[in-house]
């Protein structure tokens, strides 16, 4: 019995996708789906010209000039700039951020990280642990900012309190120069972990088991499997986390006017903080665009240093 062998038809060839067709070659059915698609559209398009792009054209404009909200704005050039920078208050300040900065991105990773792969696991009560460390996250910043401020009171407060139980007598904690921002950066973390862990909790969960099975077949160890597999798989969250979490840092601002208004002396004010006080109290508008341009140059530059050498680091970014 003979079998007849079966040639495969060829490939056809794919059809190229057809050019979209003009407003007058569109059917009035099509013209008016697009016409209340561009209407939905409206409201977001508004608010981003009037909210977003207006005033950020506006603090470029106004970054150039000599503006107090009660006179015409006065061009003077690079004016502020040259003042700004020849300013010890405004050095202070910058380097107050960077240290805010630096102080809460890389611990917050690392805690995040670590409370992430504690929860990682089948237990009991795992829903419950990863809604309470959820929760600070969510938490609004005046709420929390009356209860670490309670925390922190040199008199009643509940650290102070735990410190005089082992003999110590606490600080005045906000109103130290040496600890009012640690305390800041103590807060922070407290805040900002829960989303950082959970980022990181579906990163881990998104790693395929067989990569730590063949590793344990092969002898590997805890430690090697964590720098082997989990990093590496789980650098494009914690890069997600890097970023965000340095742009945020860099635009701090509640904590610091809810808890201190950047006392004392001048020890916990940021960037965005001076920004707000020039431009709000002082009503100089000019030098507040001055320094909002830098700050946002700064972090303009930090996020695209990230970026140029996440290459290096981050599992599949040049895909």
């Amino acid at each position: 019995m003979t079998v007849s062998a079966q040639v495969p038809a060829p490939s056809q060839p794919v059809a190229a996708t057809p050019p979209r067709p003009r407003w007058s070659e569109m059917s009035g059915l099509a013209r008016r789906e697009a016409i209340e698609g561009y209407l939905f559209l409206l409201p977001n398009i508004i608010a981003f010209f009037v909210f977003l792009a207006g005033p950020m054209l506006a603090a470029v404009y106004f970054a150039f000039t000599n503006y107090d909200l009660t006179w015409p704005p006065r061009f003077t050039f690079l004016e502020n700039f040259q003042v700004m920078f020849n300013n010890d208050l405004f050095w202070q300040v910058f380097g107050q951020t960077f240290y805010w900065a630096f102080g809460m991105v890389p611990a917050t990773i690392v805690l995040a990280l670590g409370l992430a792969m504690m929860i990682n696991r089948e237990m009991r009560g795992v829903l419950t642990y990863r809604l309470v460390y959820f929760i600070p996250h969510v938490t609004l910043s005046v709420a929390a900012s009356i209860v670490w401020l309670w925390v922190y009171h040199p008199d009643v407060g509940f650290l102070n309190l735990l410190l005089s139980y082992v003999g110590i007598d606490g600080p005045q904690w906000l109103l130290n120069r040496r600890t009012a921002m640690p305390s800041l950066i103590l807060m922070g973390w407290w805040k900002s972990i829960g989303f950082a862990m959970l980022i990181f909790l579906a990163g881990l969960q998104g790693i395929p088991a067989e990569l730590y099975e063949a590793a344990v077949m092969d002898g590997a160890n805890p430690r090697q499997r964590f720098w082997a597999i989990t990093v590496p798989m789980l650098s494009p969250a914690i890069f997600f986390v890097m970023v965000t979490s340095i742009i945020g840092a860099f635009q701090g601002f509640d904590v610091f006017y809810l808890m201190t208004r950047g006392g004392p002396a001048n020890a916990t004010t940021t960037m965005v903080l001076h920004i707000y006080n020039n431009g709000f109290l002082y009503l100089k508008m000019g030098f507040a665009s001055a320094m909002a341009m830098v700050l946002f140059a700064t972090i303009m530059l930090f996020t695209l240093g990230q970026w140029l050498y996440a290459r290096n680091w981050v599992h599949g970014f040049a895909d």
